[in-house]
């Protein structure tokens, strides 16, 4: 049974809250999104502070990032989420957040990925069965020009078709998942990891 449009939008009206609450998505920055059919997507419209979204705040576009709504402007980012429903048909929703966390780690980390072992909560991935499995998250550096950045993003996806996640450097986390719930699953596996990561290194550098 397909949600309606009303439906999948206060979704993200709710994640909105949830994740503005947990303070991973300040102000107007982030922005999600959920797929609407096989060609059209969900997205919140562009400098709508995600804690007070509202019916009003969702636009649909096409998987190419056009808004089909006149008088709406998508974010800037648009095509990093259509990327992904492109990518992936079973792909239900994506999520990018901006905290505090995901920022530093990934201006503090030299390479261009950061590698998850041995942590229980690994398993609230998809896809991921056991601990002694790797999570691996790759670092892109940030690019205001977003296509050039998906064109970054599109190779690594179709390298690592059970890729989870991935970070854009000093700017925030993407995830995703079949459905919503799915996705604010993992944005929540990987802030403690991201937490679990920098608290380790400041003991392991003292």
């Amino acid at each position: 049974m397909s949600l309606t449009r009303e439906h999948l939008s206060q979704e993200i009206i709710n994640a909105g809250r949830f994740l503005y609450g947990r303070g991973w998505s300040p102000a107007t920055s982030s922005n999600y999104s959920t797929r609407l059919s096989a060609s059209e997507a969900l997205l919140t419209v562009s400098g709508k502070h995600k804690g007070q979204l509202g019916l009003e705040d969702v636009l649909a576009t096409d998987l190419a990032g056009n808004s089909l709504e006149p008088g709406k402007k998508p974010s800037a980012e648009t095509l990093l989420h259509t990327q992904l429903y492109s990518w992936n048909p079973q792909i239900g929703a994506v999520l990018h957040t901006h905290s505090v966390n995901a920022t530093v780690l990934s201006r503090i980390t030299a390479g261009d990925r950061i590698e998850f072992e041995d942590y229980e909560l690994q398993k609230a991935f998809s896809g991921v069965s056991t601990h002694e499995s790797k999570v691996l998250v790759p670092i892109f550096d940030n690019d205001q020009d977003i296509p050039r950045l998906a064109a970054k993003v599109q190779p690594w996806l179709e390298a690592h078709p059970d890729c989870v996640g991935y970070l854009i450097r000093g700017h925030g986390l993407y995830t995703w998942g079949a459905c919503m719930s799915d996705a604010l699953r993992q944005i929540e596996a990987f802030e403690f990891l991201f937490e679990c990561e920098l608290k380790t290194r400041a003991v392991l550098n003292r």
